[in-house]
């Protein structure tokens, strides 16, 4: 296994029917992934996580409590049969795009599967009623730098929440938050001479409106074991690996078991439900820092489009199916 290894696990969106069906059929290592998961779920999601990705429906695969478990364990399957073999230690340095960054984790030795996994359906389930429960949106901005987006924010938030919530890409910045102060961004967004689309989302992900579901990941997190990780791994939250603020933040090199190490993974996930997730700058970084062959898991070819904004000098070879 190639010490420059970089692994990109994709996030909520990437999802589609069909997803890992290809991988199942194809790789015994997959299969078994899949057949962990459907029975450390059972039913739980309604029907097997298996059939859910195979089959679908695609509306019900859409959901964020379904959609979230299904790409982590979809990432892990692939993982499973083009490196089931691989060392941690070994990669270069893992990243995942907000879900992803569980998928990064574990592949990164810090969670097992299972925990990893039921994190995974929590946290899916907590945004969900954090959405039903509060009347969120989400806009996207085209062309529009940091400033400007903040620009946006400012000028369109009212009485309401508006704040960025996703640093996807160089130009492409997507904002969070309550319905009227949205729709308003998109007006000012149009007078600034910059193109807004209202997104069909469940809700106002990564903004103050999903902190019911931040302390309810909290008080999971805190019952799971979490091991530094066995490679670098960036947070989403800082686009800074986690080792790095273990040992600027918690003043020692990274805490194994459930020490000091462990405890600020915990609170970068949690942060990440309320924060921006700076997946523009945590490539950066990892381009910057981070020379490697660079694969992006399935499902789906997101994240190699937004490297190729990002930096058109790395190429990111993609396994939505086997090649």
């Amino acid at each position: 296994m190639s010490d420059q290894l970089v692994l990109l696990c994709p996030g909520q969106g990437a999802q589609n029917v069909g997803m890992g069906k290809a991988w199942f059929g194809h790789s015994p290592d997959a299969a078994r992934t899949f057949g962990a998961a459907d029975e450390i779920l059972g039913d739980r999601l309604g029907a097997k996580l298996s059939t859910l990705c195979f089959e679908g429906p695609a509306d019900t695969l859409n959901r964020t409590d379904i959609a979230q478990p299904a790409i982590f364990v979809t990432s892990v399957a692939c993982f499973q049969a083009l490196f089931h073999d691989a060392d941690p230690s070994g990669f270069a340095a893992t990243a995942g795009l907000s879900l992803g960054e569980y998928t990064a984790l574990h592949l990164a030795g810090a969670m097992d599967f299972a925990d990893a996994l039921e994190l995974v359906v929590l946290r899916g389930r907590a945004m969900q009623d954090a959405a039903e429960a509060s009347a969120g949106s989400m806009v996207a901005l085209i062309g529009a730098d940091e400033e400007q987006a903040q620009q946006v924010c400012d000028r369109a938030a009212g009485e309401g929440v508006l704040v960025c919530a996703n640093f996807n890409a160089p130009g492409q910045i997507v904002l969070s938050g309550s319905v009227d102060a949205c729709q308003r961004a998109v007006t000012v967004a149009s007078e600034m001479g910059l193109r807004a689309t209202a997104l069909s989302v469940a809700g106002a992900f990564h903004s103050p409106l999903m902190q019911p579901a931040a302390d309810r990941l909290r008080a999971a997190l805190e019952k799971t074991t979490i091991r530094e990780p066995r490679c670098t791994v960036v947070s989403n939250v800082t686009a800074a690996p986690h080792g790095a603020l273990v040992a600027s933040n918690e003043g020692g090199e990274g805490g194994g078991g459930n020490g000091g190490g462990a405890d600020a993974i915990r609170e970068r996930l949690v942060e990440q439900l309320t924060h921006p997730v700076r997946w523009a700058q945590s490539c950066a970084w990892l381009t910057a820092n981070v020379p490697g062959v660079y694969h992006e898991l399935a499902p789906g070819k997101v994240l190699a489009g937004l490297m190729r904004r990002i930096n058109r000098e790395t190429k990111v070879t993609t396994h939505d199916e086997p090649q």
